[in-house]
């Protein structure tokens, strides 16, 4: 259980000290995010997850709230930060796609651990497909883009992993690629094909588009091996770095403690995702496998797009750092997957 909890211990850690640095009442609002958090690992430490989760109506309903929940969103939910994908309840901002995460997880687990053997036949490829493109269509519209990308990264990783032949694998992603440029071409706004843009050409605009890249890489540039210490990132403390709670936390956090701050989050993630994985491994069930693969798989997705969003190497989409983003909504969704982990761990 240590190695499991130590590393998110440490990232929770370095995200509470990040924030409190950039704001008091973020970082109060994140410590009660954190309480709830751990009241979902300390319930399954105690309740047999396997007693719900056994039951495929219980993924299939987690599945079908979250799409309502994804299209109340679409229809009801108030822009902010040009997107409409959160819902307000009075101060609290709850983002319904970090439950369609969860839900695909496990219904991808469900499905694939019955149909692991048959995954290169067409229908199981294209049943598959559905259950990820739908949300998908959903997020595209509101717009976030960043959560259509995580979408598709657990269908088409659970596919690569799960041993889809090459040439059925070139066709998925040829069909993937179909729809993307369709939706290059009639959904996403001006603002998102100008980030995408600004990604392939990062020394144009630097004041533009290329602006949150641009002070992000300056931040992490200037820390040096140290830092430049808590509160005195000027980067960070001034205002030039946007969203340094979010999109770009971890460029605040090596802009105050260095390279060696980033080194240990990065070390802690990496040992994380190993241990999922080893908890997969020695499991007994293919269901309790796929489990552990697609949260794995989710969390280091998710460090590589926000890590290479911060870093120039990846366009910059709206995408978490998994347990060191301020974020609810997030770090809940994560706690939960993670104590069905656990619960794994435990069982098997």
């Amino acid at each position: 259980m240590l190695a499991l909890l130590l590393p998110v211990g440490i990232l929770i850690a370095a995200s509470l000290i990040t924030l409190s640095s950039i704001s008091s009442s973020l970082f109060f609002l994140q410590l009660l995010w954190i309480s709830l958090g751990v009241g979902i690992l300390l319930l399954f430490l105690f309740f047999d997850w396997r007693l719900l989760l056994s039951y495929r109506w219980a993924i299939g309903g987690l599945y079908a709230v979250a799409i309502l929940l994804l299209l109340f969103a679409y229809a009801a939910a108030p822009t902010i930060r040009n997107t409409k994908s959160w819902i307000v309840f009075g101060s609290l901002n709850i983002q319904p796609v970090e439950l369609v995460k969860v839900a695909l997880i496990l219904l991808y687990a469900s499905y694939f651990s019955r149909r692991h053997l048959a995954i290169a036949r067409w229908e199981n490829i294209f049943t598959s497909f559905l259950l990820f493109a739908i949300p998908a269509a959903i997020a595209v519209k509101l717009p976030d883009l960043g959560s259509t990308v995580i979408f598709f990264g657990i269908w088409f990783g659970f596919l690569l992993l799960l041993g889809l032949p090459l040439r059925r694998t070139l066709v998925a992603f040829l069909v993937f690629a179909l729809a993307a440029g369709f939706v290059w071409a009639y959904v996403l706004k001006d603002y998102h094909r100008a980030r995408i843009v600004g990604f392939l050409y990062p020394q144009a605009n630097s004041l533009g588009i290329n602006y949150s890249v641009t002070q992000a890489k300056i931040a992490i540039g200037s820390a040096g091996f140290w830092g430049k210490g808590y509160g005195q990132g000027p980067e960070t403390q001034l205002g030039f770095l946007t969203e340094p709670a979010s999109d770009f936390i971890f460029a605040a956090l090596v802009e105050e403690w260095g390279v060696v701050g980033g080194f240990v989050v990065i070390i802690c993630l990496v040992a994380l995702i190993l241990e999922i994985l080893k908890i997969g491994a020695e499991s007994p069930g293919n269901f309790e496998k796929f489990i552990c693969l697609g949260t794995a798989m989710v969390f280091g997705l998710q460090f590589l797009l926000n890590g290479g969003s911060e870093t120039g190497l990846m366009p910059v989409i709206g995408v978490t750092f998994p347990f060191l983003s301020y974020g609810g909504s997030s770090l809940l969704a994560n706690s939960f997957l993670l104590s069905i982990v656990n619960g794994i761990r435990r069982k098997s």
